[in-house]
This record gives structure tokens, C-alpha cells and sequence, in this order.
């Protein structure tokens, strides 16, 4: 496997590239991860059974369409396939650093600016992806209400209940999103859509984003994802505000924009999730 993924990636770079050492690399997102180097030159691999190329696709995808801002680092994509029973991507390999006041200040500036591409005037993106392992379901919509209601809640709920865990009426829950989020109107940012901070760093001070789950919806589901699973540093949201100020209403949607990954850990990892989505649905009276 490993001689092939080096050709691939020989080819693509337009350079031989004989790798001598392959390291494994532990990540979140139900991947296999490698830094797989030579003495000159290192790449990120992911890897996982045949049946993932579509993710590792998604993915290149997302990570190419942030690229094109040139708002923050974000690796270049090398190359995508399969191999005998295995899919693979490989990205550019970038040493991650943390991140200090100001350099937190700046990215929150950098998601601001990444916010105000709208160059979609509905919500959803041209091709259904990714959050983690999970599907992402992304036809476009003109309300954003409806969205976010059928194609995010609805969506996740549906998938719950085929894995035996119902946590009440879907049509209901999805009547009751769709009401709470009726009289907001947002304008359709482009998101990174799973954007907590083990898919953030540093290289040399400059903001990075990695493993998006791309589309273009509110660009208050991205900061409440922010706050969700440790919170960002101060700074970060002292930079975004400076940039384009946040809406009073957000502590309202705030909860309802965060019941999607609550939802969605519920089903990858179920055990507390569900427990917390529970408590989520019953707070925000969605049952």
C-alpha cells in the first residue's frame, strides 16, 4: 500500500519521493493518520477501508474551496485513491503550533472575513459530505429555517432513530426548529462547519484550518460549534466581533445550532451524547 500511495504522490508532485519512515499519527475523526516522510520532504496520509473514499473526496474538496480565500493555512491537497481494500488522502504535512493572544485576535478576524464570502444566495453547497463519519446532507435551500431544521436536525434525528435511539417525534422536532429560527434571515456565509479546536492551529502564527465539513449556511452555527466542546480563547472572539459584530439574537440561536453536534456525537459515540441530547431537546421545547 504504502509503495503505491509514494508513487501516487510522486506523480502529483511532479518529483520522486521515496519515503523512509511512516508514522502514526492519532486523530478524532475515525481515520487511520500518518506522517509519512523521506528525508527531504513529509506529507499527512489518512486512510481508512475502501468504502471512505467518498469522505476523503469531500474533504479535498472542502479543504480546496477554503484554500481559495487565502484567509487562513490550510493544507494543499496532494492526492486522493484507493488501494487494494484501503481509500487514502494525502496532504500536505504542516507542523501545528498553539496559538498565543494575538494569534488567536487574528483568527478570529480571519473566520470573520471567511464569513463575508457570499457568493451563494441559498443554503446547503453543490454536493452532499461529511461531518466525521457522518453523512452531511446539503441540497440547497432558499430558507434558512428550513434548512437547518430538515437537513441538519430532521437529517441526524432520522439516522438515530435507524440505530434504535428515538428521541421523540421527528416531524415535531423539525416543526419546532423551524419555528424558532422562522424570523432569521442570515446571509449565506461560507462555513467551515465543524469548527472546534482540534481542527485548528497555528503554522508560524498564521491561523490553519483542516477537516471541514463545508457549506454555506449561518456563520452563527460555526461559532457556536466554537463554544461547544472548550470553548476558544477570548481573543478569538474579540477579533471576530472587531471584524463583523456578532447579532444580539446569537444567544438565542446559540443552543439550537449546537443540538446538531450534540446529535451527531450522539450517534458516532452515543452513552453521554445521547443522555446531553436529550436534556438539549427538552430545554430548547422542541418535543
Amino acid at each position: 500500500m504504502w509503495h503505491f500511495i509514494s508513487e501516487q504522490i510522486s506523480e502529483c508532485i511532479q518529483q520522486d519521493f521515496n519515503y523512509d519512515d511512516i508514522l502514526q499519527i492519532k486523530v478524532g475523526d475515525g481515520h487511520h493518520a500518518f506522517k509519512m516522510s523521506s528525508k527531504d520532504q513529509a506529507f499527512f496520509v489518512k486512510t481508512n477501508k475502501k468504502i471512505y473514499l467518498p469522505n476523503f473526496a469531500a474533504e479535498a474538496e472542502g479543504l480546496t474551496h477554503l484554500s481559495s480565500t487565502q484567509l487562513f493555512k490550510v493544507p494543499k491537497v496532494i492526492c486522493t485513491g484507493m488501494v487494494s481494500d484501503h481509500s487514502f488522502l494525502v496532504l500536505e504535512h504542516i507542523p501545528i503550533n498553539e496559538g498565543d493572544e494575538q494569534s488567536w485576535y487574528s483568527f478570529g478576524q480571519a473566520l470573520a472575513n471567511l464569513h463575508k464570502v457570499h457568493t451563494q444566495a441559498m443554503y446547503g453547497w453543490q454536493e452532499d459530505n461529511y461531518i466525521g463519519l457522518t453523512p452531511q446532507a446539503n441540497t440547497w435551500q432558499k430558507k434558512w429555517s428550513v434548512f437547518f431544521a430538515e437537513q441538519r436536525i430532521g437529517f441526524v434525528l432520522q439516522l438515530l432513530a435507524e440505530k434504535g435511539h428515538s428521541l421523540g417525534n421527528i416531524d415535531n422536532v423539525v416543526t419546532s426548529v423551524k419555528t424558532l429560527l422562522a424570523s432569521h434571515h442570515p446571509t449565506s456565509s461560507m462555513l467551515h462547519g465543524d469548527l472546534w479546536q482540534g481542527n485548528t492551529g497555528f503554522f508560524n502564527e498564521q491561523p490553519l484550518l483542516y477537516d471541514p465539513a463545508f457549506y454555506f449556511g449561518d456563520r452563527e452555527t460555526d461559532l457556536a460549534m466554537t463554544e461547544l466542546f472548550g470553548r476558544f480563547p477570548d481573543s478569538f472572539y474579540q477579533g471576530y466581533d472587531d471584524t463583523w459584530p456578532i447579532d444580539q439574537g446569537y444567544q438565542f440561536r446559540k443552543p439550537i445550532y449546537q443540538l446538531y453536534h450534540i446529535l451527531n456525537h450522539a450517534l458516532l459515540f452515543g452513552g453521554q451524547y445521547i443522555d446531553s441530547a436529550k436534556i438539549t431537546l427538552k430545554n430548547l421545547d422542541t418535543t
